[in-house]
């Protein structure tokens, strides 16, 4: 290793190295093209950044004045670039290299600028290197060494032409490293078109990944997925967290949601700019933000201190994105915690996902409004604070409080006051209880109306019920089933606002329809009770415990006109027509020709142009 590039890890307390730098240190790897594999947060910047050293510098301790640049480090995203530069920055820092970046949502002027003026290393997207390329503002004569970071992501972001691109573009004599969490085989198909006898590195199994996060499957009823976020976020009360999620919506509603509860958030998704997410991103590192919600793309590689809980709002749609996602914590030997919200619809996903990436979880509900007020407690009296000695400047308030207030009323104001400065728990139903059917409530003496209208003026009931409660002057729990006929439809109303809502309504609802008081429900309710299965949008679901009929009729292959694959259509009823055929009406078809719109609009299938 060069004494520069170990004086600065010295500097920063590295005393040992994580055996993915180990690995790419190898002596018979110098100057080699590498694909690397090695799990997320086991410091795969570093070794890379390490590897090509020297290749860089040769025999020199420092580089040279800055000129075209030597090295390029292409990452997926914004912030996994300007986070590699900073990570590059201090190991270079005492070795003289001059560094520059090139990433979409910044002004291309000013990095236009910074490479006129010369760089050892550029760190850049795929998407704004092409087109610092393609404008001939970038020097690839002099680059020695091209990194790829995160090959894999950026494969499934869609860069591969962007890719293939930048490496045409540099010097063949060049050094390539691969650096991936995952090879998948769109990577390795790269790398033995674009590297040079490649040495493969593994430094880490999939049997063996995240050995140091604890993983958590959480379950909670079908509306309590916001709910028990909230009381994971309290229970474990983590200095940052980060919340995963699959569109920017869901990102602004919690963020929207937990703001409102207290928590210091920062979203972090697509739509912001790049000095938004910057803002968002130093919030979360100089503690001013403790949550940051994300989506996956604006979430990659990023690197967050002090991040010991990953928690999935939405379960991803991979295996790979889980550990991708779970990566962000649990990093360069810390421990963390990776929770993953589990309604009832997505279990079986969960439990998928899980096998997928051969990780095991446990399952459990989420922590409920009890369990967040005790761990409270215990955290309130393991705090060192109560065994510290009482300064000077403290002594005369302690006095004064001790001697006006007893023990119970100062131990009853500390707790009131630290509870003012914590978010409320949320109080979470029972998943178990959620799922069980719940009986169908009876609606009570009523009364029946009957509307002049039905399925021929295109009434149903959702239509009808809003119409009902405008014309009434009654809310939605006021009324019952309601029946759609051909030409009449039933409504059942509740017998205590039966009379106020035909006074209201004065026989005429709207759009010329009238309603009368009838003599009963419909006939066919008659034999079966009353019920509300036909009111609202979800009419056509099964009553409960009562199973829907199948009234799909299987097609018989023995029938007249069946295809049978592989054999010609035979036993066709139909004749082929001579001459001009006739509509279903038996009426002439019109003259000219029947393409025509003025012909397709005589035979009334489009009505005429006005």
């Amino acid at each position: 290793m060069k004494p520069t590039l170990a004086d600065a890890l010295a500097a920063r307390g590295y005393d040992t190295l994580t055996p993915v730098q180990t690995a790419v240190l190898d002596p018979a790897l110098e100057g080699a093209d590498m694909l690397v594999s090695a799990q997320t947060g086991s410091g795969k910047t570093l070794g890379f950044g390490l590897a090509i050293a020297p290749t860089l510098m040769g025999e020199a301790d420092r580089f040279d004045a800055a000129a075209a640049p030597l090295a390029l480090i292409v990452a997926p995203t914004r912030e996994l670039a300007l986070q590699v530069r900073r990570e590059l920055a201090w190991l270079y820092e005492k070795a003289g290299a001059v560094l520059a970046s090139t990433v979409g949502g910044m002004d291309m002027r000013d990095e236009r600028r910074a490479l006129a003026r010369g760089a050892h290393l550029v760190v850049a997207t795929p998407g704004r290197l092409r087109d610092h390329i393609t404008r001939g503002s970038i020097d690839l004569s002099a680059v020695r060494a091209v990194v790829l970071d995160e090959a894999d992501e950026m494969l499934d972001l869609g860069f591969r032409e962007d890719l293939e691109f930048i490496l045409g573009a540099c010097p063949k004599s060049r050094q390539t490293l691969l650096f991936s969490a995952t090879v998948p085989a769109a990577i390795a198909k790269l790398a033995e078109g674009y590297q040079r006898d490649a040495k493969r590195v593994a430094t880490a199994s999939r049997e063996a990944q995240h050995a140091d996060i604890d993983y958590q499957a959480v379950t909670v009823a079908p509306r309590d997925g916001e709910n028990a976020i909230i009381n994971v976020l309290r229970f474990h009360e983590a200095p940052n967290a980060i919340v995963f999620c699959n569109t920017r919506a869901m990102v602004n509603r919690l963020t929207t949601r937990l703001s409102n509860r207290g928590f210091p958030v920062v979203a972090l998704s697509g739509e912001l700019s790049q000095a938004e997410r910057t803002h968002a991103l130093q919030a979360m590192r100089d503690g001013r933000a403790r949550v940051c919600v994300a989506t996956d793309v604006a979430a990659r590689g990023i690197d967050l201190p002090n991040l010991d809980l990953v928690i999935h709002a939405e379960l991803p749609t991979g295996s790979d994105t889980l550990l991708h996602r779970s990566g962000r914590t649990g990093r360069a030997g810390r421990k963390g915690t990776s929770v993953l919200i589990v309604p009832p619809a997505a279990q079986k996903k969960a439990h998928r996902l899980l096998g997928w990436a051969k990780l095991s979880a446990s399952w459990g509900p989420a922590p409920s409004a009890e369990a967040v007020l005790e761990r409270d407690r215990e955290r309130m009296l393991a705090d060192p604070a109560w065994f510290e000695e009482m300064t000077e400047s403290e002594s005369p308030a302690v006095n004064d409080m001790t001697a006006r207030f007893s023990p119970e009323q100062l131990a009853l104001a500390y707790l009131r006051l630290r509870a003012e400065r914590q978010t409320a728990p949320e109080e979470l139903e029972d998943p178990a209880a959620a799922a069980a059917p719940r009986p169908r409530e009876a609606f009570g003496p009523s009364r029946w109306f009957e509307v002049s209208g039905g399925r021929d003026r295109g009434l149903e009931p959702r239509r009808l019920l809003p119409m009902l409660c405008r014309a009434g002057q009654v809310t939605r729990d006021d009324i019952g089933a309601i029946r759609i006929r051909e030409t009449t439809s039933y409504v059942q109303l509740r017998e205590g606002r039966a009379e106020a809502f035909a006074r209201a309504v004065g026989g005429e609802i709207e759009d010329g329809l009238t309603l009368r008081p009838a003599d009963g429900p419909p006939a066919d309710d008659r034999k079966r009770g009353p019920g509300r299965d036909d009111r609202g949008p979800d009419r056509k679901s099964a009553a409960p415990g009562r199973p829907r009929p199948d009234r799909t009729k299987p097609e018989d292959p023995t029938r007249d006109g069946a295809v049978t694959p592989g054999k010609p259509r035979t036993g066709a009823k139909f004749k082929p027509h001579k001459g001009k055929r006739a509509d279903a009406t038996g009426a002439p078809p019109p003259k000219g020709k029947p393409s025509s719109k003025k012909n397709k609009a005589r035979a009334g299938k489009t009505p005429p142009r006005s």
